[in-house]
């Protein structure tokens, strides 16, 4: 399992990198101009990071000073600066062009030779299991059993190697997967040169075997368990080669894919507080975008020199001064 850093400091550091290679300093000419997008990007990672809120980071910064300097903040920002700019930075196009900066941290050009692709479901608010189960007790010894109908569902694929997501789909579940494969697979097969997609019996289909295999040129991995029993000859070509020559010991991978929910769950809860269905949408983006940031070995590189190199040498700006950034 990939390591995550403890460390507040370096991944303020590596967010605000990764905002200025893909955003620009500020959203328009008339801005404010008080505070540059990479900086109010990297506070909110940081908040996310901490598991903490708007009015909690903004104090935690308050009390750092070192973490102020280590990205250029002069000043702490307020704490309504930055639910706006939640809303504004984590926007679908803005959050994909964050996303594939923190996979080229590392990847560059590189082939991936081993991606996985699942989902989960994630709380819907901080609610006490306990107190769930208990309310309403019928009789002694049995409880009164609630359900959620909807809830967040965090659908991506992954780098089986390393534990990095290339690409993210936020919905609501219940909802079928086989029907979330396209979405999920077209950016990462566009942007990035997959050898080998591994994905469960949820994902099984013809459509989406010949999708991948003949669009994409990319082997596909999914047991053909879906819709009928395993003893009946299947129809279709890539289903009835899964069903005569699945390869067992490739797919023993795709256990990778559910490490990496771990490890945001672990890190970063496993509830988003939002209320709205975009607000959920976006909390679940900054959840992805903090773990890629977060993954110390996928990154150690980039660490080691923003560790021992100056970050804002005398003189220089918190803009300039990339030289040293993979």
């Amino acid at each position: 399992m990939s390591t995550t850093t403890k460390s507040p400091r370096k991944v303020l550091v590596v967010a605000l990198r990764v905002a200025q290679r893909r955003l620009p300093a500020y959203r328009h000419r008339f801005s404010p101009q008080k505070f540059t997008q990479h900086q109010l990007f990297a506070c909110l990672v940081l908040k996310t990071f901490m598991q903490t809120d708007y009015r909690g980071i903004t104090a935690h910064l308050e009390d750092c000073p070192d973490l102020r300097r280590a990205i250029g903040l002069s000043h702490v920002p307020h704490y309504t600066t930055l639910h706006k700019a939640f809303r504004n930075l984590l926007r679908l196009d803005i959050a994909q062009r964050l996303l594939e900066g923190t996979v080229r941290l590392v990847h560059k050009r590189k082939p991936i030779d081993l991606v996985a692709v699942d989902s989960t479901g994630l709380e819907a608010g901080h609610v006490s299991k306990y107190f769930v189960r208990r309310k309403h007790p019928r009789k002694p010894g049995e409880y009164e059993q609630t359900h959620y109908r909807r809830w967040p569902k965090l659908s991506i694929s992954t780098d089986c190697d390393r534990h990095q997501i290339l690409s993210v789909i936020t919905t609501r579940g219940p909802s079928p997967d086989v029907n979330m494969f396209k979405d999920v697979v077209t950016p990462a097969v566009r942007k990035y040169r997959i050898g080998h997609l591994l994905a469960d019996a949820g994902y099984d289909s013809e459509a989406n075997h010949r999708f991948a295999r003949e669009r994409y040129h990319v082997r596909t991995t999914i047991p053909a368990k879906r819709g009928r029993s395993i003893a009946v000859p299947l129809r279709g070509k890539y289903r009835r080669q899964m069903q005569v020559r699945f390869p067992k010991k490739r797919y023993g991978q795709r256990w990778q894919v559910e490490t990496v929910f771990s490890m945001i769950k672990r890190n970063f809860g496993e509830a988003v507080y939002a209320r709205s269905y975009w607000s959920q949408c976006r909390e679940m983006m900054l959840m992805v975008l903090t773990h890629n940031i977060a993954v110390v070995l996928l990154v150690k590189e980039l660490f080691y020199r923003a560790y021992l190199t100056p970050l804002f040498p005398p003189g220089t700006s918190p803009l300039i001064n990339l030289s040293f950034v993979c």
